[in-house]
């Protein structure tokens, strides 16, 4: 019997297969398919930003469609000068409560080791009462530009009621005679800023950072004023 893959007939089945076979049409799709799809999804898709960039894209966004508005503009600013002098009548009242010119101030070495270490912050005030040995001060000799927190040695009251403090920090081998101004050898109630009552261990470590890294302290400042302006919390 003549075979039907040499007939016309079966010649023409055979060519229609296969032509329906690379088309998709009666039977399986090629296998390549589904691949050569996915291909095709990945080249057309395009890369996202990165985060950081669309979020400061927002905020500058946001930036200029307040300037465009110069009322809500000038109100944000208003609501920064108002915290700023907030803030200065905060302190300004505690200076009137503690009766000290510095009531917060921030331990910058380790010469009060182990009582106190550099980041520490205390609590100041000054009052009448005389000083002891033992207490902790805080006072500023003529032409430093720091404050020394160390602690009282011994102390003398002389006739007229002046009193005279030697002082010395409690990691240091000498007392702060060699820190008074020249011929100095006792420091009076005019030099000391206050007397430590409580402290805070490591808090102000973040002070230090910002005296130590000027550029990271504008960066913190002028980032808050920024999110206040834009209204954000």
């Amino acid at each position: 019997r003549p075979c039907a893959r040499h007939s016309p007939t079966g010649r023409a089945r055979l060519a229609a297969h296969a032509w329906g076979r690379r088309r998709g049409i009666g039977g399986r799709p090629p296998a390549q398919a589904p691949e050569s799809v996915a291909n095709s999804f990945v080249a057309e898709a395009s890369p996202a930003p990165p985060l950081g960039m669309e979020t400061v894209k927002q905020y500058v966004g946001e930036f200029k469609e307040l300037a465009k508005k110069p009322r809500s503009f000038i109100s944000q600013i208003l609501n920064l000068a108002c915290i700023v002098f907030s803030a200065l009548m905060l302190w300004k009242g505690l200076m009137v409560c503690t009766g000290s010119e510095s009531p917060v101030v921030v331990v910058l070495s380790g010469s009060m080791e182990p009582g106190f270490h550099r980041g520490d912050i205390l609590f100041l005030t000054m009052s009448d009462e005389p000083f002891h040995s033992g207490d902790v001060v805080v006072f500023q000799i003529a032409g430093r530009d720091i404050p020394i927190v160390h602690r009282v040695m011994n102390t003398h009251t002389k006739a007229d009621g002046t009193v005279s403090i030697l002082t010395k920090g409690d990691n240091n081998q000498v007392d702060d005679r060699g820190l008074y101004a020249h011929r100095q050898l006792f420091i009076g109630r005019k030099e000391v800023m206050g007397r430590a009552q409580a402290f805070l261990p490591y808090v102000g470590m973040i002070t230090i950072w910002l005296n130590d890294y000027p550029w990271l302290k504008y960066i913190l400042i002028g980032s808050m004023g920024f999110f206040v302006i834009i209204g954000r919390e």
